[in-house]
């Protein structure tokens, strides 16, 4: 049963500081502080997203981008935030109205977070407050816009679909979350899937709480979750079609358990990990306290979740790092879950409420060093697209050391500024069948067309994708470039760029003029 609040005398609810509505609304606004600095959130691939957005908008009227993209619109689960920058740029502007909602992804998670928490056990627990660092997980910060803000849409949709059962509007409930799954849907297809599983678990929780068994419960839950059973017809016609992309790469538990503890993951691993392992050390105390216990419902939900991240592959649906994006969330609800058994212990909850609330306090404060880090080095090279003209075709290619420094490689896809601001060509879009919606038209820039061919790895690294810087700058197609970048490159030799012009170079950034194509 949820832990309710205690009334005083006159029948007023005496709720502790933490449950309180304005600390709650501070808390929700204390989330998106690490992102009002920088005027492009540093996030890994959000800049390349920004240059299919800024086809998406300009194609039909620019005249450089029609002749390197394609743009075909198609009913698929990762339209999230490619559909919100329509109405938000004609007011503010792309890289504005990317900004801002960005922006509001880690308050609706948040807000999101408690919501949940408060449906669960009647009140919100101060355990609570040590899930509320993973509004800014790993697939945040990795820049899966789309698949964060279906995340955030998840967990408040699971919040009403729990308020509206503990008020007994099961029909209302019902008509509502058709509409509600294909919004989620069609932000992120991942984001439906964890609401449905979400749905599903809290829903046969309560249906063996009234007295139904396990195996009666759990057909009785899927009955209840199948009003959001709709998209599965958008998912069937996007995998008949040329969207369907690939699955694979599946099982692979080494590299589960490596997600498992970068699911903070941001700039320092000490810092990352050392918060993923306090949250663990949380759950471990509260196994532990007597005073302390778990909700089944929360419980149940996180094991469902689990499951979902044991079996996910790393690729689904030509989207990397699938089963990762799973996992910090496995985590946030297991965290939720906690609560006092029976009344609370106010000496031992306002410690825990201050242990978890300095917790929070110290990684908005790491992740707003980190990204204003990042801003900081990013907008002094993007100084360089002042030097290139409209309609340029740009070849960057950006050194990512080894691919496994700890620090998120968030300057990987900065040549795709140049489709932003420039309209021009880069080589770092993802042009995948079932990924997005671009389609590519310059064919001769191969094999610079697309993602990875931006990336560039010293030889022992390379793999079966990736360039060693040698091999990239020997491969440049003559005359199919104007611009050379070189970004975050070491020292190499410069027989390589013999003969070509730098006409700019700063911040450990060069953009070298390329020779014209010859008769």
């Amino acid at each position: 049963m949820p832990d309710q609040a205690p009334t005083s005398e006159s029948g007023t609810i005496n709720r502790p500081w933490w449950e309180t509505r304005p600390f709650v609304a501070l808390l929700i606004l204390i989330s998106a502080v690490p992102l009002l600095y920088p005027s492009i959130p540093p996030l890994v691939d959000l800049m390349g997203h920004m240059g299919r957005y800024r086809v998406e908008l300009a194609l039909a009227t620019s005249p450089w981008l029609e002749q390197y993209y394609g743009f075909h619109w198609a009913a698929i689960g990762n339209l999230g935030v490619d559909i919100l920058v329509i109405p938000l740029s004609k007011i503010f502007g792309l890289e504005l109205a990317v900004k801002l909602i960005v922006l509001v992804i880690p308050p609706l998670t948040v807000a999101g977070f408690l919501w949940v928490a408060r449906e669960v056990h009647g009140r919100i627990p101060p355990t609570a407050l040590f899930a509320l660092p993973f509004a800014y997980s790993h697939p945040l910060m990795f820049g899966f816009v789309n698949f964060a803000l279906s995340i955030a849409f998840a967990f408040l949709a699971f919040g009403l679909w729990l308020r509206l059962a503990r008020l007994g509007r099961l029909k209302l409930r019902a008509i509502l979350f058709v509409p509600i799954s294909l919004i989620v849907f069609f932000t992120h297809t991942f984001g439906w899937g964890v609401l449905g599983l979400l749905c599903f678990s809290g829903e046969a929780v309560r249906q063996h709480d009234s007295g139904n068994g396990w195996f009666r419960s759990g057909i009785n839950a899927a009955l209840h979750a199948s009003v959001m059973a709709l998209p599965l017809l958008f998912v069937l016609a996007w995998r008949s079609s040329i969207h369907g992309g690939r699955t694979g790469h599946w099982f692979d538990f080494e590299l589960k358990w490596k997600f498992f503890f970068a699911s903070l993951r941001d700039r320092w691993k000490w810092f990352d990990v050392g918060a993923v392992t306090i949250t663990i050390l949380v759950m471990i105390e509260s196994l532990r306290q007597r005073q302390l216990t778990f909700s089944r419902n929360l419980v149940f939900s996180a094991l469902v979740l689990f499951v979902g991240f044991l079996l996910l592959p790393y690729l689904v649906f030509s989207s990397a790092y699938a089963d990762m994006r799973m996992i910090p969330y496995v985590i946030a609800v297991l965290l939720l879950a906690i609560r006092f058994r029976g009344e609370t212990r106010r000496p031992l909850a306002d410690a825990i409420a201050v242990l978890g609330l300095a917790f929070f306090i110290a990684r908005i404060a790491g992740n707003t060093v980190s990204l204003g880090i990042s801003a900081h080095d990013q907008e002094a090279k993007l100084r360089a697209l002042d030097q290139v003209p409209m309609g340029a075709r740009v070849l960057s290619l950006v050194h990512d050391g080894c691919g496994d420094a700890w620090s998120l490689p968030r300057n990987t896809h900065l040549g795709a500024m140049t489709i932003v601001r420039r309209q021009g060509f880069s080589n770092d879009q993802w042009v995948t069948a079932g990924l997005n919606l671009l389609s590519l038209r310059y064919l001769e820039a191969r094999p610079f067309t697309s993602d990875p061919s931006q990336i560039v790895r010293v030889p022992r690294c390379t793999g079966r994708i990736y360039w060693d810087s040698v091999t990239a700058l020997r491969a440049i197609p003559p005359g199919k470039f104007d611009y050379l970048w070189l970004i975050d490159f070491p020292p190499f030799d410069p027989r390589l760029v013999q003969g070509i012009q730098p006409v700019w170079s700063a911040s450990n950034s060069t953009l070298y003029r390329l020779p014209p194509p010859q008769p």
